[in-house]
């Protein structure tokens, strides 16, 4: 009966059911930011393993000269050297399975956190290598996102 008093976007509505109309309306805003983030985190991360399995040099596009990769603890700084470590790994081509993909943002600037768990396949190898995975995303003016941090593990045990 008080929808047919109020359009359901008046506060007035939510105020007459004893509802925050300010909270509903951030709960809308948060929940579009999570969809945004999720989609921004899901999309990267299946470029990414696309071109780390299919492209690697490819790879460089996605960091700038203030990215830092941590590669099983080793820091590298700068596309260039984060380039020529990931080129320098020992097979030419691999099999990425993402099993997990854990995204937020990280800053009131658009920054995204995105985690990422899965295996590893190697070629000739008869095992998967169970890995995780950070990336901190950083938009650009031009509209895209680039990785201002990456770190690298590979899960033993």
């Amino acid at each position: 009966m008080l929808s047919t008093l109020f359009h359901f976007h008046d506060p007035l509505y939510f105020h007459a059911l004893g509802l925050d109309w300010e909270g509903i309306r951030l709960e809308r805003g948060r929940e579009k930011m999570e969809e945004h983030v999720e989609m921004v985190g899901r999309a990267f991360v299946d470029h990414y393993y696309h071109l780390f399995d299919k492209d690697r040099a490819a790879l460089s596009s996605l960091y700038q000269q203030t990215s830092m990769l941590t590669f099983e603890g080793q820091k590298i700084v700068g596309v260039e050297e984060i380039s020529s470590k990931l080129n320098q790994l020992p097979f030419d081509h691999c099999q990425h399975e993402v099993s997990t993909i854990d995204s937020q943002p990280s800053s009131c600037t658009g920054g995204i956190m995105v985690f990422v768990s899965g295996s590893l396949q190697l070629p000739g190898e008869e095992h998967h290598l169970r890995f995780s995975q950070m990336f901190h995303l950083i938009p650009t003016p031009q509209g895209s996102f680039y990785v201002q941090n990456d770190i690298f593990r590979l899960n033993y045990g």
